[in-house]
Formats: C-alpha cells, sequence, structure tokens
C-alpha cells in the first residue's frame, strides 16, 4: 500500500495506525511532500516499510514497491484481539475527485456493489461491478487457488475497473453497471501471492 501523510478526513499516520491494529502482513509505503525526521521516525514505528518524499520518479516509486513486496513473503495474519464492532467505512477517492465506497452486496456471489460519489454528493450513485464466471474459473486453472467471486482478490479487481473507468472517462459507466472479464499478468503474479479466502 502506498499511504500519502496528508489526506482528507484522516492522517495516514492514523490511517497506517488503524490498518495495522487489523493486519501486519501488509507491507505500507508512506510518501509526502512535507518530510521530517519525526514523521519519518513515527512511520517506521507504527510499521510502515518506507519512507518517501514526494515529488517521486517512477523510478523511486518502482524501487520502494519492489524492495517492500520482496523483503519478505506475504503471511496471512489474524489481527490480535477481537474485530471492532463498528469498524470505520473506507472511501477510495481517485485523482479526478470521485469517492467510491465498497458495500455489502446481497445481488450475488458474483457481484460487488459500489457506492460513487462526486463533489457535493454526499447520495452517490450505486454501480455494480459483476466478475465473469469464466475469469474466475481460468484463475483458478493458472493459479490452482481458490479465490471466491465474492471474497477479497475480486473485490480488488471490481475497484480497480471501477476506478480505472471513473479516472479515463470522468463519469459513471453507461447503465451503472461493469464486468471483469480477464486479468492481467500483474494480477495473475498477485492472485498467486494473495491469501486464499477463507471458506
Amino acid at each position: 500500500m502506498i499511504l500519502d501523510q496528508r489526506m482528507p478526513g484522516m492522517e495516514g499516520l492514523e490511517v497506517l495506525r488503524q490498518i495495522k491494529k487489523r493486519t501486519t502482513s501488509v507491507p505500507v509505503i508512506m510518501a509526502t511532500a512535507y518530510p521530517s525526521i519525526e514523521l519519518a521516525v513515527d512511520a517506521m514505528k507504527l510499521g510502515a516499510t518506507d519512507f518517501i518524499r514526494k515529488p517521486l520518479t517512477p523510478e523511486i516509486l518502482r524501487a520502494a514497491v519492489e524492495a517492500a513486496t520482496t523483503a519478505r513473503p506475504p503471511v496471512r495474519r489474524e489481527p490480535v484481539g477481537p474485530p471492532p464492532e463498528d469498524p470505520f467505512e473506507i472511501e477510495t477517492l481517485t485523482l479526478n475527485g470521485f469517492r467510491m465506497l465498497h458495500l455489502p452486496s446481497e445481488l450475488s456471489a458474483f457481484a460487488h456493489r459500489f457506492r460513487v460519489m462526486s463533489g457535493a454528493d454526499e447520495e452517490g450513485t450505486e454501480v455494480v461491478v459483476r466478475i465473469d464466471p469464466a475469469a474466475v474459473e481460468r484463475l483458478k486453472q493458472f493459479t490452482g487457488s481458490r479465490h471466491q467471486p465474492g471474497g477479497s482478490f475480486w473485490a480488488s479487481r471490481a475497484e480497480e475497473l471501477l476506478g480505472a473507468i471513473l479516472w479515463t472517462e470522468g463519469r459513471l459507466p453507461p447503465a451503472g453497471s461493469l464486468a471483469v472479464k480477464d486479468f492481467s499478468r500483474l494480477e495473475l503474479d498477485a492472485a498467486l501471492a494473495w491469501p486464499a479466502d477463507v471458506p
């Protein structure tokens, strides 16, 4: 995860603290345009893998990501203690101002629901991203994995697709729906490292 320090709603150090309460297996790279020794020390104490200064070049970012992902193999660790009674909602913010919130899905295991908001629109519009069963089967053949269509791996692919459409087209998808029909080589590598869904 690449985490900025200055964000609306919650600062990066607090987000890092919340992440590390839930899992220690996610490598987190802190990025900021306002670095200080104190901030870097605090980030590393909280479990950040690296601390980089903006503006950054693609080479710096690639090197930091490579170091973070190869430093140790991904290990699934359960958080210590009971899960929080009222977990906070995490919105994903696109660079062009859309906000996405992943909603619980009552539709089917192959559908991920999102509320997409823009500007001052707090109501938002619901968008459904469906996972193609053929893509799930292909991934299983390539990796032998048991990533369920309603699980975190496919939820992440659904969110990435929706975010890409919002960024490149600057509008909601037609008819309020999309479909994940395939996966890239990078996503295949991610699936191999991704923790299997708990049945």
